[in-house]
C-alpha cells in the first residue's frame, strides 16, 4: 500500500520534542517586531525566511542556535508568548497531533522585564486556549541551558517545581553540548528528581555517547533528546534499550546540524529494529522548515516505515509522554482505536 503525504497528515500523532522559540510563524515574527519596535535583519517574509530557515545551509549546532536570537527578540512580552503558543497549537492541530510537549527556557524571555512566572503563565494561557479551540493537549517542558550557568539551571528547576501539575510536565537541558557537560547541572536535576518531576536532556546530538551517559547516570534523564550517537557505545545502547529509555529523534534537524552525514545514514531505523523506544519529532519547525507529517514522510522514504510502524512509533511516544499513567493509558487507547477504525491498522505484535 502506497502511503501518501495526505494520508500521513491524517494519522494521529504525538510530539515530545518541539522548541517554542524555534516554531514561530514568519508573519507573526514580522508583526510582533512592528508592534514592539524590534529590529530584524529583514523586514519582508521571504528575506526573513531565507535567514531563519536552514534549507541547504547546514552548519554546526552552535551556528544553528544563533538563529534563535532573532525569534527570541520578539518573545519578550506576555501577549507575544501567549500568541505564539496558541498559534503553535493551531498549526499542530492541522496535522492531527493529539498531544505535544513544548519546551523553552523562561530565563531567555526576561530581557524586557517579564518575570519567570509570567513567562510560564503566558505560554500556559496560550496552550490552554489552543486546547479549548482545537482539542490538542499539551505540556510545558522548562529548559535549562548548558552554556548558561548551573545556578541559572537551579533557578529554573525551582520554577519547574513550583509549576508542577500547573502546566509544566518536565525539565530539560538544552544548548551546545561540547565543553558544557550535563554533570555541571546535576544539582538542578537533583532538585527535579527529588520532587518527582520528569527529566529529558539533549544529549548525543553533536557530542558522543559520553554525553548520553552523563544525562542518564549523572542527571537521571528519563528520556534523551536526539541520542543520535548512542550507537557508538553498544553497552550503553543495551542499557538504554533494557531500561526502555526513549529517544526523541529529530531527523531533519540532525541533518542540519551535521549530527549525521546524510539522512539515509541516520541511525533511527537501526535503533527501531533493535527495539529501542524511538519517537519522531520536529525540534524546530521554523528553522528546519518541517512538520511532523514531513518527518513521518522521511521515515517512510528513507527507512520504509509502514502504517504499522507509524502506529508503533506514535503509541511509543504516547507511552513516553510526561503525563500521569491513567491519562496516557486513555490516550493510547483512543489513538489505537483511531488507527484501527480510520485506517484499518492493527498491532503486528505485542507492544512492549
Amino acid at each position: 500500500m502506497k502511503i501518501s503525504d495526505s494520508l500521513l497528515k491524517k494519522l494521529p500523532k504525538v510530539e515530545l520534542h518541539c522548541h517554542l522559540d524555534g516554531s514561530l510563524r514568519i508573519e507573526t515574527i514580522l508583526d510582533l517586531a512592528r508592534r514592539h519596535n524590534v529590529s530584524l535583519p529583514s523586514s519582508d517574509a521571504s528575506g526573513l525566511t531565507k535567514i531563519l530557515s536552514i534549507g541547504k545551509k547546514r552548519g554546526t549546532l552552535e551556528e544553528y542556535i544563533t538563529r534563535f536570537d532573532i525569534t527570541l527578540s520578539v518573545m519578550q512580552t506576555r501577549d507575544s508568548l501567549k500568541r505564539i503558543a496558541y498559534e503553535l497549537i493551531e498549526d499542530v492541530a492541522a496535522e492531527n497531533i493529539r498531544y505535544i510537549e513544548i519546551r523553552y527556557s523562561p530565563i531567555l524571555h526576561t530581557s524586557n522585564g517579564m518575570t519567570l512566572d509570567e513567562a510560564i503563565f503566558s505560554v500556559r494561557d496560550g496552550l490552554k486556549k489552543g486546547e479549548k479551540d482545537f482539542g490538542v493537549r499539551s505540556g510545558i517542558i522548562v529548559c535549562g541551558i548548558r552554556h548558561i550557568s548551573p545556578e541559572a539551571s537551579l533557578k529554573l528547576a525551582d520554577l519547574c517545581v513550583r509549576f508542577k501539575n500547573k502546566g509544566v510536565v518536565g525539565f530539560d537541558l538544552a544548548g551546545a553540548e561540547e565543553n558544557f557537560p550535563a554533570k555541571d547541572h546535576r544539582e538542578a536535576f537533583y532538585m527535579i528528581l527529588n520532587h518527582n518531576i520528569n527529566a529529558t536532556i539533549h544529549a548525543g546530538e553533536a557530542f558522543g555517547p559520553t554525553s548520553i551517559h552523563q544525562a542518564i547516570h549523572y542527571c537521571g534523564a528519563h528520556r534523551i533528546g536526539h541520542g543520535t550517537r548512542l550507537k557508538e557505545d553498544k553497552d550503553l545502547m543495551r542499557y538504554v534499550n533494557n531500561h526502555r529509555i526513549p529517544l526523541e529523534i529529530c531527523l531533519t534537524s540532525n541533518w542540519h546540524t551535521f549530527s549525521v552525514r546524510s539522512l539515509k545514514h541516520h541511525p533511527m531505523r537501526y535503533y527501531y529494529d533493535q527495539g529501542i523506544r524511538v519517537t519522531l519529532n520536529t525540534d524546530n519547525r521554523l528553522m528546519s522548515n518541517t512538520t511532523l507529517t514531513k518527518e513521518f514522510g522521511l521515515a517512510r522514504d528513507l527507512f520504509g516505515f509502514t502504517l504499522h510502524d507509524f502506529r508503533e512509533v506514535t503509541i511509543v511516544a504516547m507511552k513516553s509522554a510526561f503525563l500521569p499513567h491513567k491519562i496516557r493509558k486513555e490516550m493510547i487507547k483512543n489513538i489505537a482505536v483511531e488507527f484501527e477504525s480510520e485506517f484499518g491498522i492493527l498491532p503486528e505484535y505485542i507492544e512492549q
